[in-house]
């Protein structure tokens, strides 16, 4: 299958950080405010999941959200995650088939860690899902700003100006 294909058979859309996604999984019950981080601003469901797809030429953009996040590969090629996190500096994950190396089928990406991700193999398409507890809300949801982030982290100039538009 192409990527287009992908897109219409599992009707993903336009994801706000970059290539499309669509919500599969959104649990019926709900983690109280009184049981949740203050971190959070009100109840949040156990779990949710989505289906996530880069294309050639598409990146998702530097964000982060305030739930650990699990990302697993299920078809096409591999995608570098790239990570800036204030205790450990700049890391790159790589999920996808390449598992000899320092890839994986699945990568966490830690709570309030920024990130940005992109296809490892040009010419290709990766369809990828992320699963979030406690679950996804847009309100946990942040882009990063280039220039904080610059100030946040200058070392690491040449890689985050590569994932803004």
């Amino acid at each position: 299958m192409t990527s287009e294909e992908i897109i219409k058979q599992l009707e993903l859309k336009p994801h706000p950080e970059g290539g499309f996604y669509k919500e599969i999984y959104r649990s019926e019950n709900f983690i109280e405010p009184t049981c949740l981080h203050n971190k959070f601003k009100g109840k949040r469901r156990f779990s949710t999941s989505i289906y996530y797809l880069l294309r050639e030429g598409d990146f998702s953009a530097f964000h982060r959200i305030t739930s650990d996040e699990l990302w697993h590969h299920y078809a096409g090629g591999d995608i570098t995650l790239h990570l800036l996190d204030q205790q450990k500096g700049y890391q790159t994950k790589i999920l996808g088939d390449e598992i000899m190396g320092n890839g994986s089928y699945q990568v966490i990406i830690p709570a309030n860690v920024w990130f940005a991700a992109q296809l490892t193999t040009q010419n290709s398409f990766s369809l990828a899902g992320c699963t979030v507890s406690p679950g996804f809300d847009f309100d946990d949801f942040e882009l990063a700003d280039k220039d904080q982030l610059l100030q946040q982290f200058p070392q690491y100039a040449n890689v985050i100006s590569r994932f803004f538009k």
